[in-house]
Order: structure tokens, then sequence, then C-alpha cells
């Protein structure tokens, strides 16, 4: 598998994870977790990002 490929799945794993955590963190009341799962969203939509400029860059 390309690297950007890998890069851009990750990247959507961590999104969709990270927001589980942060409905999950609403829902408990747990507004550190919440936090997290927001810092794990934005770093997944980041991380699909560098993946797109890399397929582009034929990386």
């Amino acid at each position: 598998m390309k690297d950007s490929t890998k890069d851009q799945a990750e990247g959507k794993f961590h999104e969709l994870k990270g927001t589980i955590k942060e409905i999950a963190g609403r829902i408990s009341n747990k507004p550190e977790l919440a936090a997290e799962g927001n810092a794990e969203k934005v770093t997944g939509k980041v991380q699909n990002k560098i993946g797109q400029v890399e397929k582009v860059l034929g990386k």
C-alpha cells in the first residue's frame, strides 16, 4: 500500500475514533475525554490531508 493511501486510511480511522471519544465524553459528562476526542479528530483530519497531498505529489 502506498504511503499516501496509508496516511489517508489512518487519518480516517483517527477521525472516527476521535468523534466516538468526543461523543462519549459529552454523554458521560467528562470534558477531558471530549477534548481528547476532539484533538484526535483534528489530528486525523491533518493526517488525511497529508495523505491527499502526498498522492498529488506522487509519493
